[in-house]
């Protein structure tokens, strides 16, 4: 059974049909799932659906592009929803220089507070970096991230920066970028990362694998990263999915 490590079923593209789609994927070979908090209001649509479905777990967070919305108020309520007994890490958090706002200085504050947060609370990070790779690294050496633990969700970097993560002993999630065709920096990295620090992901509903490319991205589609995994490995097929669902099982501790 595959572990879905990283999923936004709160998100408004699932309206329609959330109901069924999460009831098919036990079915459809996928046994856990990890919803993620990108803001407050969806940290909250993350627990609510933890509280529904006894397969779904939540991650607390504030993705970097909402990070101006913190305050040293509303901080606390995130730290009263780390609190709640099915969240397992904290994030998204992190850094995005993708887009000019918000101002680098405000990402950094609140991915500080959230590393220390997770800290605080015994939770993994699941850490977010987009353009952003110098200055997302020294931010988790400076916070001693490695004693921390966590995930770089979406890894899009370099073989090399895959090594500096390893570093800090962190895991990787890969999805359905790695299927694209141009992702060859993407698909080295792949091959030079050990499977003990792999976990699977869709970041539905973005992100789609190819052949689906451009359109919805489920967890039904995660199949189709683990035989690129396995192709780009030289694996078996079944190895990737339950060497990455053990890892993922480990970090969340998820028994």
């Amino acid at each position: 059974m595959i572990f879905e490590s990283h999923a936004h079923y709160d998100d408004k593209a699932f309206d329609e049909d959330r109901e069924e789609l999460l009831n098919s994927l036990k079915s459809g070979g996928i046994e856990y799932v990890i919803n993620i908090g990108a803001s407050l209001e969806t940290t909250r649509n993350t627990i609510a659906l933890a509280e529904q479905y006894p397969f779904v777990y939540g991650a607390a967070g504030v993705h970097p592009s909402e990070s101006a919305e913190l305050n040293e108020d509303n901080f606390s309520q995130l730290r009263e929803q780390c609190s709640h007994p099915k969240i397992v890490a904290v994030g998204e958090i992190g850094l995005d220089y993708y887009w000019d706002e918000p101002d680098r200085e405000i990402q950094k504050k609140w991915f500080h507070r959230q590393m220390e947060l997770a800290r605080e609370m015994k939770l993994p990070l699941i850490i977010h970096s987009r353009e952003a790779a110098k200055d997302t690294l020294d931010m988790m050496r400076a916070a001693h991230a490695g004693d921390i633990g966590g995930v770089i969700h979406c890894f899009s970097y370099t073989r090399e920066t895959a090594g500096e993560f390893l570093e800090m002993d962190f895991y990787f999630g890969i999805g359905g970028v790695a299927t694209f065709q141009n992702a060859r920096k993407l698909k080295e990295a792949i091959a030079y990362i050990p499977m003990e620090k792999i976990l699977l992901e869709t970041d539905s509903p973005y992100l789609a694998p190819v052949p689906y490319r451009g359109k919805r991205n489920s967890s039904l589609n995660l199949p189709l990263i683990a035989k690129e995994i396995a192709e780009i490995k030289g694996l078996d097929y079944e190895e990737v999915v339950n060497v990455s669902a053990n890892n993922a099982k480990s970090l969340f501790g998820i028994v």
